[in-house]
C-alpha cells in the first residue's frame, strides 16, 4: 500500500516533557500533537508501545499486545476520580532523563491504587467501557494480567523459573492460580484498559488535526512473556520451554560482534499450520492503535539469524529461511492492504527486495547511511524510488550532529559534497531538509535532528543493555521557529 506524500516527526512518548520523571500520554502528548499540526506535518512516528522490563527496552516487552503503563497521565486518572491531587505529588521527577527504577518506584503504587478504585467501582462513568475493553481484548489480556500476576508473585522471575506445571501451563495449576490470584489479575487488566482508553483518545485528537500515527512492531517477541508463555507450540523450544537457538543480527555496521537479541524464534511450521492466526491478531491488534506500522527487521520474514542458545555474542550462528510470503498473504487476506513500513536495513538480500516490492510495501531509507560509498549507494536519495520512508538516523542511530561530529574526514567531506556546501556549517539543518525535498512518499525527522542535539541526545547503542531510552525533551525546547520551519518545509516539498 503506498503511503501518501508527508512527513512527521520521530518522538517516543517516554521522551515527552513533564514534571513526573517520564513522558506520558497527557497534556505534554497533545501539546505535541497539536504542534505536529501547526508545523504542517502528518505524521507522528513512535517506538514499541509495550511495557519494558530488564533494559527498559521498548523492544523487549512482556506482550507485544499490551501497553506500557508507565505512560499513563496522572493528571487524567485524577481527572477520572482514581487519583487524589496530593497522590501527584510523590510522582514528581526527573524533568531532564528518564530513570526508570525512579519512575517504578513513585508510580507502581499509584498505579496500582487507581486500578483497585477502578475494579471497586469508585468510577461508575467508567463502567460500561471497562467491560466493552475486557470483552474485546479477552483473547490476550486474559492470559497477560494473569502472567503479570503470577511475575509478581513470583518476585519477577521469568516464567521460565516458575514451578514446572505452571510453567508449562498445566491446567489444574492454572484454575489454582487464576482463582488466587483473581484480583491481581484484575488490577493488571484494568490498568491496560486505562491506558488503551488514553492511547485512544490522543490518537483521535491526532487524527481530527490529520495526523497519522505511525507505530512500532518488533519482528520477535521477548523470551519472558506472556506471548511465548501462552503459545509455546510456536517457538523452537524444547519440552521444559528452553530455547535452542535464539535471535540477533551478524556482526554488521553497529556492532563488529553482531547484535544478540535472545528473542526464541518462531516454529514457522507451526505456525503456517495454524493460518499465521497468532501473526493475524498481532497485526489486527497493531492496527487498532494505529494508523501505519512499521515491522522492524523485516528481513527476518525471508531468513532469521539462529545464534546456539547459551553463546555469549551473535558472531557465529546461521542463516535459516523465513515463511516468505506465507505470512504476508495470509495477512493480506485477513486484513485487507494495511499500511505496513518494512524495516529493510542491514544485509538486504534479492529475495527481501522482491518480498517487499511483491506486496508493493514501503522500504526505509536512512541518510546517515549515505555517504560511505560512491554514487550507486542505495541511500544517497538520487537513488530512490518514490514508494519508501525516509529517516536522517534511527533511534538506533546517533542523533545526526553527532554522527557528522563525530565522522571520519572523507565522510564529511562526501556529506558536503552531496549538499553542495563547503564548509561544516548547517550540515544537519541541510540534511532534515534533502529529506523533505528527496521523492521519498514518506520523510521522518527524529526531534534531535530536528533542533541539532548533540550525541547526549541519543535514544539507543545497540549492543549496550544499559543507559538507553532515558532522553526526555524539556520544555519550551520545541519552539514557534521550529514550527515555521517545518511548515515551510512541508509546503516547499508538497508535504
Amino acid at each position: 500500500m503506498r503511503l501518501p506524500r508527508a512527513s512527521g516527526l520521530l518522538l517516543h512518548p517516554t521522551s515527552l516533557p513533564g514534571p513526573y520523571g517520564i513522558g506520558d500520554l497527557g497534556p505534554a502528548a497533545v501539546r505535541f500533537v497539536d504542534f505536529l499540526a501547526a508545523a504542517g506535518q502528518r505524521c507522528w512516528q513512535v517506538l514499541p508501545l509495550g511495557p519494558t522490563s530488564f533494559g527498559d527496552s521498548p523492544y523487549q516487552s512482556p506482550s507485544t499486545f499490551a501497553g506500557n503503563v508507565l505512560l499513563l497521565s496522572l493528571e487524567a486518572l485524577r481527572d477520572d476520580g482514581l487519583l487524589a491531587a496530593t497522590d501527584l505529588i510523590a510522582a514528581r521527577g526527573d524533568p531532564t532523563r528518564v530513570d526508570y527504577g525512579a519512575v517504578l518506584a513513585a508510580r507502581t503504587p499509584l498505579l496500582r491504587a487507581a486500578a483497585a478504585r477502578l475494579c471497586a467501582g469508585a468510577a461508575p462513568a467508567l463502567a460500561e467501557e471497562w467491560a466493552r475493553f475486557r470483552a474485546a481484548e479477552a483473547d490476550w489480556l486474559d492470559d497477560y494480567a494473569l502472567f503479570m500476576a503470577l511475575k509478581d508473585a513470583h518476585a519477577g522471575a521469568s516464567w521460565s523459573a516458575w514451578e514446572p506445571d505452571l510453567a508449562l501451563r498445566a491446567p489444574a495449576a492454572l484454575a489454582r492460580w487464576r482463582a488466587q490470584l483473581a484480583r491481581e489479575a484484575e488490577a493488571h487488566a484494568a490498568l491496560q484498559f486505562l491506558f488503551f482508553r488514553q492511547w485512544a483518545a490522543l490518537r483521535a485528537r491526532a487524527a481530527a488535526l490529520g495526523i497519522r500515527v505511525v507505530g512500532d512492531l518488533p519482528i520477535f517477541v521477548a523470551a519472558d512473556s506472556a506471548d511465548v508463555w501462552a503459545h509455546r507450540e510456536l517457538y523452537q523450544l524444547d519440552a521444559a520451554g528452553a530455547p535452542y537457538a535464539v535471535a540477533g543480527v551478524p556482526p554488521d555496521y553497529f556492532s563488529a560482534t553482531g547484535q544478540l537479541w535472545g528473542n526464541p524464534l518462531y516454529d514457522w511450521e507451526a505456525h503456517a499450520a495454524q493460518g499465521f492466526a497468532w501473526w493475524i491478531a498481532r497485526l489486527r491488534a497493531a492496527f487498532r492503535r494505529y494508523d501505519v506500522v512499521r515491522i522492524d527487521h523485516f528481513i527476518g520474514f525471508t531468513r532469521y539469524w539462529a545464534v546456539p542458545a547459551g553463546a555469549t555474542t551473535a558472531a557465529h550462528g546461521a542463516w535459516r529461511p523465513g515463511p516468505g510470503a506465507a505470512v504476508l498473504d495470509a495477512i493480506r487476506a485477513a486484513l485487507g492492504e494495511p499500511a505496513i513500513v518494512a524495516e529493510d536495513l542491514g544485509v538486504v538480500t534479492p529475495e527481501v527486495d522482491a518480498l517487499r516490492a511483491r506486496f508493493a510495501l514501503p522500504g526505509m531509507k536512512v541518510l546517515q547511511f549515505a555517504f560511505d560509498g560512491d554514487a550507486t549507494n542505495r541511500f544517497l536519495p538520487h537513488a530512490y524510488d518514490a514508494n519508501c520512508v525516509v529517516y536522517t538516523g534511527t533511534h538506533d542511530n546517533d542523533t545526526t550532529a553527532g554522527w557528522y561530529g563525530a565522522a571520519a574526514a572523507p565522510l564529511r567531506r562526501a556529506v558536503r559534497r552531496y549538499l553542495g556546501i563547503g564548509r561544516d556549517g548547517a550540515v544537519v539543518e541541510r540534511l532534515v531538509r534533502l529529506a523533505f525535498a528527496s521523492v521519498a512518499d514518506t520523510a521522518i525527522v527524529p526531534v534531535q535532528d530536528l533542533l541539532a542535539l548533540d550525541s547526549g541526545a541519543r535514544m539507543n547503542h545497540p549492543g549496550r543493555s544499559e543507559g538507553n531510552w532515558a532522553w526526555r525533551l524539556r520544555d519550551g525546547q520545541l519552539g514557534t521557529a521550529d514550527e515555521e520551519r517545518l511548515a515551510e518545509l512541508a509546503e516547499t516539498y508538497g508535504r
